[in-house]
């Protein structure tokens, strides 16, 4: 049902829910240099470390995993998650990964965070998705901004990476109005 409903023709991709058997695709692609020196968390990934992601967070619900797909091949290239699900306040953190790097560049991350934005407007109810980003990734910030992300501000000195403390700009999406 989601690979029916979330998909971008235009673009050639789909979401479908991550499964176990995602778990060395993903181990490769976030231990990649092209994802980690995008991330906050640059800690090499292990297999251990992913099952507990998946036991403690995605299996709790606080966190939704989606593996971005080529619409003709069905190979995945990426993927887009939500973590941090409140669902007092109706809002979740968002992030994604290309990993494929014949994937990256194309415009295929714009094209899965509106279709991550929509699951997350019209099936988790969510009001607000905000995410963080490392203030250097200027390809991936003009990214969310025409997905529908705002910059909201930054936060200076927020992370240490490598020894230096590195600012981080904040953005979120609000649902759209009910008409």
């Amino acid at each position: 049902m989601i690979k029916e409903k979330y998909r971008d023709e235009a673009a050639g991709i789909y979401l479908r829910p991550m499964t176990g058997d995602d778990t060395e695709r993903i181990i490769r692609w976030r231990n990649s240099d092209a994802v980690r020196r995008n991330f906050i968390y640059q800690e090499l990934f292990t297999r251990e470390g992913h099952e507990h992601w998946v036991r403690t967070k995605v299996e709790t619900g606080d966190v939704v995993q989606m593996i971005i797909c080529d619409l003709t091949t069905d190979e995945p290239f990426g993927s887009v998650y939500i973590r941090d699900i409140d669902r007092q306040h109706n809002k979740a953190e968002y992030g994604i990964f290309i990993g494929e790097p014949s994937a990256r560049g194309r415009g295929l991350g714009t094209a899965a965070a509106k279709l991550m934005l929509r699951y997350c407007f019209e099936e988790e109810g969510l009001h607000r998705v905000y995410l963080r980003a490392l203030t250097g990734n200027e390809q991936a910030i003009r990214s969310y901004e025409k997905a529908g992300f705002q910059r909201e501000g930054i936060l200076r000195d927020d992370v240490k990476i490598d020894g230096k403390y590195v600012d981080i700009v904040w953005m979120a999406a609000v649902a759209p109005a009910e008409k």
